[in-house]
């Protein structure tokens, strides 16, 4: 019983350690940012410690960790179609509100997921929920492009993928196929996804 009890003193002893993180005194709740920054330095450490041991590259295990805690709750409405297809080789989800009577064509958004082109993916949960807003209160067709990631695949494979998705989109029969009007379609995204989209319109424009 003493043994165990010494066991975990100590155990408890080092996590204190782990977690607590110098910060300033006026921050309200700091315990809660330093048990956040101390789950995001025990997921990197645990991903390389499975690089490390060949179970699997780290970024793989990273990705396996983010699609692990992206719990978010995600219910299609009725009034936004939601589908997954391929324009030219690269995986896209697309959301489509209703169309209304009498209404002419659509506006349309060119998403780019955002993650250092090795993490994250179009179809996850927050880039989901993401996109069916920017869907809903834009009354737009959004086109959400799942380019592939490292270590798969090299840069500039990602801007390959997103740039072909994106040039089958504009194409005047895909277009017509979704409702949307060619003279409003923007090309966006958030992170590294902006960089992809800033390097898209260049080539597209």
């Amino acid at each position: 019983m003493r043994t165990a009890c010494v066991l975990l003193t100590a155990l408890a002893v080092l996590a204190a350690y782990y977690v607590y993180l110098p910060l300033p005194g006026t921050l309200s709740d700091p315990w809660k940012l330093m048990l956040l920054d101390a789950t995001f330095r025990a997921t990197q450490q645990t991903c390389h410690l499975i690089d490390y041991l060949r179970l699997s590259h780290h970024l793989i295990a990273l990705n396996f960790f983010i699609g692990t805690f992206d719990k978010i709750n995600f219910v299609s409405p009725k009034d936004i179609k939601i589908t997954d297809t391929v324009f030219d080789g690269v995986e896209v989800r697309v959301y489509q509100p209703p169309a209304k009577q009498d209404e002419g064509l659509k506006r349309s958004v060119v998403y780019i997921h955002g993650g250092g082109w090795a993490l994250a993916r179009a179809k996850m949960g927050a880039y989901n929920n993401l996109c069916r807003i920017m869907a809903e209160s834009l009354n737009a067709v959004v086109v959400s492009v799942e380019y592939r990631l490292v270590p798969e695949v090299c840069f500039p494979e990602q801007w390959h993928d997103a740039l072909r998705a994106t040039k089958h989109f504009l194409q005047p029969d895909v277009l017509a196929e979704y409702s949307v009007d060619p003279s409003r379609i923007a090309i966006s995204g958030d992170s590294a996804g902006g960089n992809l989209a800033a390097a898209v319109c260049q080539q597209v424009t």
